[in-house]
């Protein structure tokens, strides 16, 4: 069965960033995660990171469009 809930330093890795960019993620709301335990450790749900994946995905589609490389301005 797979895992369901990931660490931070899981989803860093699987992002390749840092760890403290992957708590940033979470911190600002951009990556939805819970905190458990009594010492409260963030978990990410699979499912979670891989929304947050195709939201890139999506979001820079966008980007690029809207940004062409080799646009007019360098005619």
């Amino acid at each position: 069965m797979a895992q369901r809930f990931l660490q931070l330093t899981e989803v860093s890795e699987i992002l390749n960033i840092s760890s403290a960019q992957a708590y940033a993620l979470v911190r600002s709301g951009e990556l939805p995660a819970i905190k458990v335990g009594g010492r409260g450790q963030w978990r990410v749900e699979a499912t979670e990171l891989e929304s947050y994946i195709q939201r890139m995905y999506a979001e820079t589609k966008s980007f690029v469009q809207a940004h062409p490389f080799g646009g007019a301005a360098e005619e």
